[in-house]
Order: structure tokens, then C-alpha cells, then sequence
């Protein structure tokens, strides 16, 4: 087994975050704290639970871009590439690779950092975030970005941004009851996908491959919405907004989001899993925990995982697909 999505914090790139950000940390705090996101022995010791197991590693969030400025981002995503890269060198037979991480509040400094870590430390590709700092990801300034993902025929990982401050209600400040990540960061997900597919990503670059966490968010169950309903895109628009909706896009909507790679991360859930292999096919899901949040440290997140998918009515084949075989092929 590949755990494609799960995540590990440098103590070097912590310490040096805590030493220049200005930006409220609590989530970074509540990483630094989970004992199996720093120690790389007890994390072990979780792994062992499970045999046959490894990990594809990433940077925890929040984004890099979120805690520093441009510059300062830059140097942080260095520290953060080369702690990822030198673990994964020294335990090779536990960490299969690791997912570079990049200031996207510098572009330019973005592509370059995302050529370094690929050429030069042997990243399997690159973990961006489904907004910077508010800032859509489908603007013009990142499409060199994809372009050059495309080229190098490696994947996006696709992880969720959202915060307390984005509140649910436009008449209060904040966020309550953590809707702002139970529901808030699937929204996200989903949002950056209809918006990358109609900017026309998958036609500018056909061999861009992006894996959208959490089973592909809100994007399988909301199918007939985005599939009927967005045929019609434009009968609910004003001819005075028509620019809302101008679009790229060559194919129906529906089938340029099945062009989307998605995992398994969902807290254990048979039925969300069951939904994203019957919306992406057997061939574009890939087994993730995103341990070591949940339960016991993660553990709990493997052991549901498992149970989820072993539960499904599946070949021999098909597992090993989900497994570690759509990965394998993925990265290479």
C-alpha cells in the first residue's frame, strides 16, 4: 500500500515559520503537537501496524504563501523541499517519495523551486492549494506552472484552503462550529476544479494530471448538477453579466472533471469512496488516509481505509489498482 496523501512537518521549516511569520499558526501548532507529524521513529512504530505499508510524504498546511511574504515564502519552501527530500532519501524503504511545496505568492520563484525539487531532489510531483492567499488559481500568472507540470508529465496535488475568518454567513466574521473545514474545505476543492476545467487547463495541457483531495470533494455527488445542469450554463446569467460565464472550455463540464485524479482521504467512508470510483473509474482513484490527522494519530485513519475498501465489491486487481498501482504509474 501507497499512502498517496498524507502529511509530515520539518522541524527545521517550523522553527524557522515560527521565527518570521506574522500570521496566526494554531494549525501549525496543532501539527507540531501530534508526536507521529515530527517523530520520524514513532511514526514508524504506527506504520509497522500495517505491513506492506508506505507514504508518499507532503508539507502539512497551512500554504507556505499564507505565512509569509513573497520573498520569505521562497526560502521557506526550499527548507520545507529539501527536509522532505533528505527523509525520503534516508528512508527509502518507508517514504516512496515526496510532493514539493511552493511560494505561489512568487510565480516565478514558484517555477523555478518546482523545476529545482523535481530535477534536482527527485520530487514525484507538486502539492499547490485550491486558492492563494483568496486569489483564484486559474489567473493567468500560473499557467506557466501547468505548463511545465504537463511537460514533465508529474502530477498536482490539489489540497483544500479555507480558514475560520471565511465565514458562512456574509453577516458574521467568522466561521462557526468548523464548518469552515468540514464542509468549507470540500466546497474549496470543488470550486477550484469547475473553475481550473472551465478555464480550459485539460485543453491547453492534455497531459496535465491534478489529484483532487477527499475524493474529489462535492464534485461525484453533485454529478447531475454538473453534468444537466451545467449543459445549460448561461440560462441563469443576465445578458448584461454574460462574462460570468465565458468560458474555454471545448468539452461538456462533466466529462472535463472525470479528467481529474482523486484519493481515498475521507475519514473511513465506504459510500464517499464507493461514489468517487463509480464518478472517476477504478483507474484515477488512489488509496490515501491523510494520516496522521484523526483517530490515534492516524492509525485510526489507516485501519477505516482499508476496512472501507476492502468492504467494496471489488476485484483482486481492482484493489491492487487503488492500492498502489494508479500511483506507481502516476509518478513513475
Amino acid at each position: 500500500m501507497i499512502d498517496t496523501f498524507c502529511h509530515w512537518l520539518p522541524l527545521d521549516y517550523f522553527s524557522r515559520v515560527k521565527k518570521i511569520t506574522a500570521a496566526p499558526t494554531h494549525m501549525l501548532d496543532r501539527s507540531r503537537s501530534i508526536p507521529v507529524m515530527v517523530d520520524v521513529e514513532k511514526r514508524f512504530a504506527l506504520m509497522d501496524q500495517f505491513p506492506g505499508y508506505r507514504q508518499i510524504l507532503s508539507l502539512v498546511s497551512p500554504p507556505i504563501e499564507y505565512l509569509a511574504d513573497s520573498n520569505q515564502a521562497s526560502e521557506l519552501a526550499e527548507i520545507a523541499n529539501d527536509s522532505l527530500a533528505e527523509i525520503v532519501t534516508k528512508y527509502p524503504d518507508r517514504f516512496v517519495g515526496f510532493v514539493a511545496s511552493l511560494p505561489m505568492n512568487n510565480p516565478s520563484v514558484s517555477l523555478k523551486e518546482a523545476e529545482r525539487a523535481i530535477k534536482e531532489l527527485d520530487a514525484c510531483g507538486i502539492q499547490i492549494f485550491s486558492n492563494v492567499n483568496g486569489e483564484p488559481i486559474d489567473q493567468p500568472e500560473y499557467l506557466p506552472l501547468y505548463h511545465m507540470m504537463a511537460k514533465f508529465d508529474l502530477p498536482i496535488w490539489l489540497h483544500p484552503a479555507r480558514g475560520m475568518n471565511h465565514a458562512d454567513y456574509l453577516t458574521e466574521p467568522f466561521s462557526k462550529y468548523e464548518i469552515w473545514w468540514a464542509l468549507g474545505w470540500l466546497y474549496e476543492t470543488s470550486v477550484a476544479m469547475i473553475r481550473l476545467i472551465f478555464a480550459g487547463i485539460f485543453d491547453k495541457f492534455p497531459k496535465l494530471k491534478i489529484v483532487a483531495h477527499h475524493a474529489g470533494a462535492f464534485i461525484p455527488v453533485a454529478e447531475g448538477r454538473l453534468g444537466p445542469g451545467l449543459d445549460s450554463l448561461g440560462s441563469r446569467t443576465p445578458g448584461d453579466l454574460k462574462s460570468l460565464i465565458q468560458t474555454e472550455l471545448k468539452e461538456r463540464p462533466i466529462d472535463a472533471l472525470k479528467r481529474f485524479y482523486t484519493d481515498t482521504a475521507t475519514f473511513g467512508s465506504k459510500k464517499a469512496i464507493k461514489c468517487a470510483l463509480e464518478f472517476y473509474g477504478i483507474d484515477k482513484v488512489m488509496f490515501a488516509t491523510d494520516m496522521p490527522f484523526g483517530p490515534d494519530n492516524g492509525s485510526g485513519q489507516i485501519r477505516n481505509t482499508i476496512k472501507a475498501i476492502d468492504e467494496l465489491s471489488l476485484e483482486v486487481e481492482e484493489k491492487r489498482n487503488i492500492f498502489y498501482e494508479n500511483l506507481r504509474k502516476l509518478i513513475k
